[in-house]
């Protein structure tokens, strides 16, 4: 069973008499394993939020359906309910009552057992802060009390929307850890976020939304692979190997400069076993380096113009490279 599996899903706003109809969403075929962290991203404007708000019924599909944990959205939202921790974006807390107070409301809400100094511990929220009333709260306080308001009840699916929104650099890697975890014991996390690096640290499998359809879903490694996107590993060597020796299917392309090996990789994941054998024959691998494309830059090629547009890019470079320099007097 599927964490999430959703068919045509599709949510059009009535433009009334005089305007026109939007599409926020549009027959949208979405499948999220039990157990995967899934990353939903998109531009702003291009239906993440919709989608999720048809996730958990807060607005009904014009067409298609939604099934959350085996259940249909529409037809059984309270058991989706049950079973579904949130951390939405614009969510809004009780500002007058304090941090453990909102707790425990959450906790009773999902009429859990869990321990609100636990919760507040893991999410790193001091037990002074938690005492105090939330309208005191900074925006990162607020959002690990929020995240901590998730976690009650031990869900069987996470819906994380920008997660890390107010955190410090100490707060996001804090939520990577509570995000790993939760996976690791089972946990479905649904992570919707447009901080890419956060996404391609937790994710396992990414999907990208615009204008309202789904354009592409694959780890992150096969989305560079879907458009064509190299990775170099660079070895600095002691002892120089015949060229031929890292000359393997994954590679296209070897470069020795100095003593520096420069390796270019269709496909990134051979970059370990390369190493691997180079140390295995006995050379002297003095420094290892490593750049592949970055979920950002897939990100802008799935987004502006289609998995081509990194060939036409590279093209562009490569004849650039090619012109003589103009020389400044």
């Amino acid at each position: 069973m599927s964490a999430i599996h959703t068919k045509g899903l599709t949510k059009r706003y009535d433009g009334g008499l005089f305007g026109t109809d939007i599409t926020a969403v549009d027959d949208v075929d979405l499948v999220v394993e039990e157990g995967e962290v899934y990353g939903f991203l998109g531009p702003n404007g291009a239906g993440k939020s919709t989608t999720i708000d048809m996730l958990l019924d807060y607005a009904r599909a014009t067409e298609g359906t939604a099934e959350v944990l085996g259940f249909d959205v529409q037809e059984d939202p309270q058991a989706v309910s049950e079973r579904v921790g949130v951390l939405p974006e614009g969510y809004s807390l009780y500002d007058r009552l304090t941090g453990r107070r909102n707790l425990e409301f959450a906790i009773e809400w999902q009429d859990g057992d869990d321990s609100p100094d636990e919760l507040l511990e893991r999410v790193g929220l001091a037990g002074e802060d938690a005492a105090r009333p939330v309208g005191d709260y900074s925006k990162g306080m607020t959002q690990r009390l929020a995240l901590a308001m998730a976690l009650a009840g031990d869900p069987e699916l996470l819906v994380l929307d920008e997660p890390s929104s107010g955190l410090d650099p100490n707060g996001i890697r804090l939520l990577r850890d509570i995000v790993r975890e939760e996976a690791d014991s089972g946990t479905t996390v649904f992570f919707s976020s447009h901080i890419l690096d956060q996404v391609e640290a937790v994710c396992d499998r990414v999907g990208i939304l615009a204008n309202g359809n789904l354009i592409a879903v694959d780890t992150v490694e096969g989305l560079r692979q879907a458009v064509g996107a190299s990775s170099t590993l660079e070895v600095t060597m002691g002892t120089m190997p015949d060229p031929e020796f890292v000359s393997s299917e994954g590679v296209s392309d070897v470069e020795i400069r100095g003593n520096r090996l420069r390796v270019t990789c269709t496909d990134s994941r051979v970059k370990a076993g390369i190493v691997a054998d180079l140390v295995d024959a006995g050379h002297d691998v003095v420094d290892v380096g490593s750049e592949s494309a970055s979920l950002e830059e897939l990100f802008a090629v799935y987004t502006n113009g289609g998995p081509d547009r990194m060939e036409r890019d590279a093209e562009s470079e490569s004849a650039a490279e090619e012109q003589p320099s103009e020389v400044v007097a």
